[in-house]
């Protein structure tokens, strides 16, 4: 079942690269075999992939336009063909170059950027502009190709333009091919378990349209598209078309960025279900050698594969090995079967293209399960899809990836801060707003910032901590002033204060100081301070000086700590206020509250 599959969506995914279907047959080879040796992704197929396909044939279509009224057979269309696959090969070589570059830098770990969100909306809108592209074919029209922004609306409404010069011949063949391909397939995905094997539904299509082509002459008599002379044996080696590298570098990046990111996360998938693990570095080499290599025998950029990787777990593929009997296939049609190919219509191809896009197309099924555990996903996903599909596929990845990364700041910087209790005779310490079992500890404020500090979010921070602590300059001013007043009425009468002072006026303007004497915070889940955050914990340390409320810290991380010892802390802070956990610190400040006064009289606010 895999092998013929391969060798029908490598042909059936070259119409999505605008060349000939045997160029697909190539590139079902070539990588395959590379992957095989390099790669590290057990249950991975490599080859053709149709967002990779429709993505190289914006580019092709862009650079080598095709007049529509031109003839086939003509050596002006050989020689079209010949540029054609010369700028794919240049995409597929360019893009191989840069996966090693990624390889030697060590940048597998960008791969974590296109996040799973993002990843299926991505494929999924993607399956749209590759059926929209298709119909075209499907219906037998001869329309240009368009790219860029809102092309999946452009060709929309030219084909609707042109519905009625319809090839009703090819429009018969399609309806018939959908009416199969589409029930076996379900079919196949349904009862899964019960078939021995899946039933080759292409391959019989394939077949029968070929022979009823050939036998009644369909592409004479009814003007029906047809594949064509398929060449037997392999291509010769040659360069590229490398004088277009400079216009195709910019498409390159994401086509790049979209095949290491499509071909990671499905290896990842199958690893973590069959336990074993993937090198992201290597896969990155292996795909970049399979890229590079096959390039130079008239490829088009290849990947790991959604439809023949999940018919190859299926089968119970387990090793690389598979690859090699699904490569030992192809080369036996590249060297006998091609040529009996050449009355294959080109519509059962595009039939063979939508049908194989099931599965992208049920990635709607997710939406509520994301939508229900979480609302931020929910949106990337929601984003990314209208992005693609409104847009274009590369653009629309790029706003996906964009906005992504909007929500992760967007998190960082409205981090939660809340006040912390204590559950009665416990060391456990929780927030009072969720936690009603938790009480407050007499005389300190326990607080804790669930993000990182840094100069995105610290006046967020500021705000927070100065709602919660009633830090306003205000009010730092007026306590300043009333402790500087009493310091003043000791100095003159030590002896009437013995027992402590208590100034009713700065007590009705302080409330929020009334009790507390110190401010204990729990950076258990502040990840990182930059030089801004750090700078903003001395100025809480100055006005907490101020105010006379001394600042304590705990749960930091060696990090956090170096930073803010490094950029001066320790200057306005006792190196002593600084705790592994929150109940050390608090035992630490009740027993500090219990000492007896040494010199002088302590005065409690």
């Amino acid at each position: 079942m895999i092998k013929h599959t391969v060798c029908l969506l490598g042909m059936a995914f070259a119409l999505l690269t605008s060349v000939a279907p045997v160029y697909g047959l190539y590139t079902s080879f070539f990588p395959v075999v590379l992957y095989m040796l390099f790669g590290t992704g057990h249950h991975v197929s490599t080859g053709t992939f149709a967002v990779l396909s429709l993505m190289t044939g914006s580019v092709v279509e862009q650079l080598v336009p095709i007049p529509l009224a031109l003839n086939s057979s003509s050596p002006e269309a050989a020689e079209f063909e010949a540029q054609r696959i010369g700028v794919a090969s240049a995409v597929a070589f360019l893009s191989g170059i840069m996966m090693l570059c990624m390889c030697g830098l060590q940048l597998g770990f960008l791969s974590t950027y296109l996040s799973e969100p993002i990843v299926k909306a991505f494929t999924s809108a993607a399956a749209f502009h590759v059926t929209v592209s298709q119909l075209q074919s499907m219906l037998g029209l001869r329309l240009p190709r368009y790219a860029g922004a809102f092309s999946l609306f452009k060709t929309l409404a030219s084909v609707m333009e042109n519905v009625p010069h319809t090839n009703l011949a090819e429009l018969v063949i399609s309806l018939l091919c959908l009416a199969v391909l589409v029930p076996v397939k379900e079919v196949n995905s349904r009862f899964r378990e019960r078939l021995r094997t899946p039933i080759p539904v292409e391959i019989i299509t394939v077949i029968i349209a070929t022979g009823i082509t050939y036998a009644f002459s369909l592409d004479s008599k009814y003007d029906i598209q047809i594949v064509g002379h398929i060449p037997a044996g392999f291509p010769e080696p040659r360069l590229p078309a490398l004088e277009t590298v400079p216009e195709i570098a910019g498409d390159t990046v994401a086509i790049t960025l979209v095949a290491y990111a499509v071909s990671v996360s499905l290896a990842m998938i199958y690893a973590d279900k069959h336990g074993y693990s993937i090198d992201p570095n290597q896969e990155l080499l292996a795909h970049g050698i399979s890229n590079t290599v096959s390039s130079l025998f008239t490829c088009f950029p290849n990947s790991a594969t959604l439809a023949t990787t999940n018919i190859l777990e299926s089968a119970g593929g387990h090793t690389q090995l598979a690859g090699l009997f699904t490569s030992l296939v192809v080369l036996i049609v590249l060297l006998l079967i091609g040529p009996l190919f050449y009355f294959l219509p080109k519509a059962v191809l595009a039939c063979i293209n939508v049908t194989s896009l099931r599965q992208m197309f049920l990635l709607f099924q997710d939406l509520p399960d994301l939508w229900r555990i979480s609302k931020i996903d929910f949106m990337v996903w929601l984003v990314t899809w209208l992005s693609v599909v409104v847009l274009n596929v590369d653009l629309g990845l790029a706003i996906g990836v964009v906005f992504s990364m909007m929500t992760v700041i967007c998190r960082t910087q409205r981090a939660n801060c809340s006040v912390l209790g204590r559950a009665s005779n416990t060391e456990i310490y929780r927030s009072i707003n969720n936690h009603n079992k938790c009480y407050e500890v007499p005389g300190v404020k326990i607080l804790t910032y669930n993000g990182p500090i840094y100069y995105g979010n610290r006046s967020f921070f500021k705000a927070d901590m100065t709602q919660l602590l009633g830090l306003t300059p205000e009010r730092i001013r007026s306590r300043e002033k009333a402790l500087k007043a009493i310091e003043k009425r000791e100095r003159e009468a030590i002896s009437s204060v013995e027992q402590g002072v208590t100034d009713s006026s700065f007590s009705s303007k302080n409330d929020l100081f009334r009790s507390v004497e110190a401010v204990l915070i729990d950076c258990s889940s502040v990840i990182f301070v930059d030089v801004a955050g750090a700078r903003l914990f001395i100025q809480m340390c100055m006005e907490c000086q101020k105010i006379g409320v001394r600042i304590y810290l705990a749960n930091c991380n060696e990090s956090v700590l170096k930073i803010l010892t490094s950029s001066g802390l320790m200057n306005y802070m006792n190196p002593q206020h600084i705790f592994v956990t929150i109940h050390d610190a608090v035992v630490y400040i009740q027993q500090q509250r219990e000492k007896p006064p040494e010199n002088s009289t302590t005065v409690w606010v």
